[in-house]
């Protein structure tokens, strides 16, 4: 009877609260939606028709889009250490630079990040298909590669960018003379429009360093692609290169000459920050390339037409190496120490000190500290199923990649860890049942003393045993979405740490029901029915 009357009080407290909601303005709900996570968006548009259209608008997402904030996101790819296999996976920090737990269900075990763009990874896969999903709602979309076998192919050599004038979206794949991974040309770029039903080729007016596209990145900004390419006049100098995204054409700009120096151990690479295209050049350690040895330049491009720059930071020498092509977020910048820790150093002004202030951000062991990428991205409704009819959709559910062999083992490392955490749970149940079941026992035989300064005098002592038992931890909550790999082995060492406590809750459990049964014993000559307090006393 009190079930009903609560499911009625509730379903007309909920239908008070609705009605309340309709009776706001159109442009008032608007903007209150706009202030939503995607998540919360999406669980809105099953509340009803009005809501589901609203959300589902192409100007409201626009819009939410614009004012979405800005997270950095870690991509680690699939590899194996110290003969163990770890999955392609990624780590999100948000705003407030809190790090994500679980893992983002559109990356497949071996799928690698080729960009970013409005909530959308491109992801190159092993198959003939390039995968664009948008990771916050699960959605993704298949393409057929340019070239099927295509010897020498990488996932570096393919790029995600979008032009805010047209609202397209456009794939590019730097075609040419790739027989291995770091050397060679290329003179044709293949472009695909998501929408559009084959894809075309764009040839360079020369040939451009493929190496260039691999070592030093590719950013998109403002509807472009950048990147940067050996220049011709002077092997030891760089230019950037620049391709329209709308007309499709390649502009050359020369870098400022302050940071061309003719030096075999300088290195470049191309970033953007807040919405700018950036350089970055410092001197390298000959025999560890990637790592710093020098202070770090970077240079903003003020203007493409004139190709003038000017230089934003100066830094110290941090003995650190860049994670590309994102690194510099919110006035911080990213650097990976020799070791496998990523930390974030306050940029307070053109020349600072990259080694005061610094915080760590992730210890990403025992994964190797040249096998990350670091990207700026948001989270966004932005749909996919509307290129479906040139591509195949598929919907959250999709878990393609796991189902293969040589994942088993890794499926079940983390179904023993789910059944370990049953297992602790049940144990820590089990172990502080018995001493409370045991007082109320107790607390039941102390009622037939006729003397009531001796019953109140146990049953306080019995009272006081039962406080010094341990709160039982709370069940730990599995999440229905499976934890990143850093996330998962904080909760093995969580487990672990469980695993001693429950030794330590069986201990206490034990001095617990010794205590109870010691003060009842006590009292065994005031009553007359013995027989209750023995069945309690020799109970287990």
């Amino acid at each position: 009877m009190l079930t009903m009357v609560y499911e009625e009080t509730k379903a007309k407290k909920l239908q008070k609260e609705e009605c309340i909601i309709s009776c706001l303005p159109s442009d008032l709900i608007e903007r209150i939606f706009l202030r939503l996570p995607v998540s919360t968006l999406l669980k809105c548009t099953g509340v009803c028709k009005q809501w589901y259209k609203l959300i589902r608008d192409p100007h409201f997402i626009a819009a939410h889009l614009e004012q979405a904030p800005r997270c950095a996101l870690l991509f680690f790819s699939q590899e194996s250490v110290s003969g163990k296999r770890y999955p392609s996976d990624a780590i999100i920090f948000d705003e407030f630079w809190s790090q994500s737990t679980l893992a983002v269900p559109v990356i497949g075990p071996e799928d690698l990040l080729c960009g970013t763009c409005n909530g959308l990874l491109c992801l190159y896969t092993k198959t003939s298909k390039i995968k664009i999903a948008n990771f916050a709602t699960g959605e993704c979309l298949h393409l057929d590669k340019p070239i099927k076998n295509l010897k020498g192919d990488h996932f570096s050599f393919y790029r995600f960018g979008f032009h805010p004038v047209t609202k397209e979206y456009k794939v590019i794949h730097f075609l040419g003379e790739h027989r291995n991974y770091s050397q060679g040309t290329f003179n044709v770029i293949q472009v695909y429009t998501l929408g559009s039903e084959q894809w075309r080729d764009i040839r360079t007016t020369e040939a451009l360093s493929i190496s260039c596209v691999k070592n030093y990145g590719v950013v998109g900004v403002d509807g472009a692609m950048f990147w940067l390419t050996e220049d011709s006049a002077a092997r030891w100098k760089h230019a950037v290169i620049s391709f329209d995204l709308r007309e499709e054409t390649l502009t050359r700009i020369q870098l400022p000459a302050a940071a061309l120096e003719n030096s075999n151990s300088r290195r470049y690479w191309i970033t953007e920050i807040d919405g700018k295209l950036c350089i970055a050049t410092a001197e390298v350690h000959r025999h560890r390339p990637r790592v710093l040895s020098d202070k770090l330049q970077i240079w903003m491009l003020d203007s493409k037409v004139e190709q003038r720059w000017s230089q934003m930071y100066n830094l110290s020498d941090g003995r650190k190496y860049l994670p590309g092509p994102h690194f510099v977020h919110r006035d911080k910048i990213l650097m990976q120490g020799t070791s496998c820790k990523l930390y974030s150093y306050e940029l307070f002004g053109m020349n600072c000190e990259i080694n005061s202030s610094d915080r760590l951000l992730l210890d990403f062991s025992p994964r190797k500290p040249d096998n990350m990428q670091s990207y700026i991205c948001v989270k966004s409704l932005v749909q996919l199923d509307v290129y479906k009819k040139v591509s195949i959709v598929h919907g959250p559910k999709q878990r393609e990649g796991w189902e293969l062999k040589k994942w088993e083992g890794l499926k079940r490392e983390i179904q023993g860890v789910e059944d370990a955490w049953r297992n602790i749970y049940e144990l820590e149940q089990n172990s502080l049942a018995f001493p409370r079941h045991l007082g109320m026992v107790a607390k039941e035989v102390l009622q037939h003393l006729p003397d009531e300064v001796i019953q109140q005098r146990i049953t306080a002592e019995v009272d006081k045993i039962l406080q010094q038992l341990p709160d039982c931890p709370d069940q730990h909550l599995r999440s229905l979405r499976r934890l990143n790999w850093v996330e998962r082995k904080w909760d093995n060492e969580k487990l672990s740490a469980r695993t001693d406590g429950v030794k330590d809750i069986t201990k206490v459990s034990e001095q617990a029901q010794d205590g109870i049964r010691k003060a009842l014993s006590n009292v065994r000559d005031h009553l007359q029915d013995y027989s209750i307090i023995k069945t309690a006393l020799v109970m287990r």
